[in-house]
């Protein structure tokens, strides 16, 4: 079967670095995703992927722009300690707000003193990445997973 619209798409894949060639994730479990704009993965792979079948392999090198988006150095708070509860560690995430008041996940990348530093980045956001893969399967979706926009079942979403 052709990677089509509404097509079920399993993936074996790597993501590394592109600048400095640092595998960033082995793919330990298969990235499965439904095919056809309903944004479950990146334009350009669903791109590169249309049309082929399983066993088709690449690897794509990503913009930015084409991954996680270019840093926005808007998203770097700085917050007095006083103001988290007691415990806060760097790696820990907390959902806060971002300057057009919407919800946004803050990670903890710095105490310094009395301060926390928060950043609102993806952590890739800013790098070029270079996106191995193999497609390992491709199914027709259910009408159930065209209905709700995702997969379901292995791998997937689970309701």
């Amino acid at each position: 079967m052709k990677i089509q619209k509404d097509a079920v798409v399993t993936l074996r894949y790597k993501v590394s670095d592109a600048t400095t060639q640092k595998l960033i994730d082995e793919g330990r479990n298969p990235m499965v995703y439904l095919h056809g704009g309903y944004e479950n993965t990146f334009p350009k792979i669903e791109a590169a992927l249309d049309g082929q079948e399983a066993g088709f392999q690449a690897t794509l090198n990503l913009a930015p722009e084409d991954a996680f988006g270019p840093r926005d150095e808007s998203l770097v708070r700085t917050i007095d300690k006083s103001d988290f509860p007691p415990g806060v560690k760097v790696g820990g995430q907390l959902e806060g707000r971002n300057d057009q008041g919407e919800p946004q996940i803050f990670t903890v990348v710095k105490i310094k003193g009395p301060q926390v530093i928060l950043d609102g980045n993806h952590p890739l956001a800013g790098k070029a990445l270079k996106f191995s893969m193999t497609v390992t399967g491709v199914r027709t979706a259910t009408e159930e997973e065209i209905a709700h926009r995702h997969v379901h079942g292995e791998h997937g979403h689970h309701h």
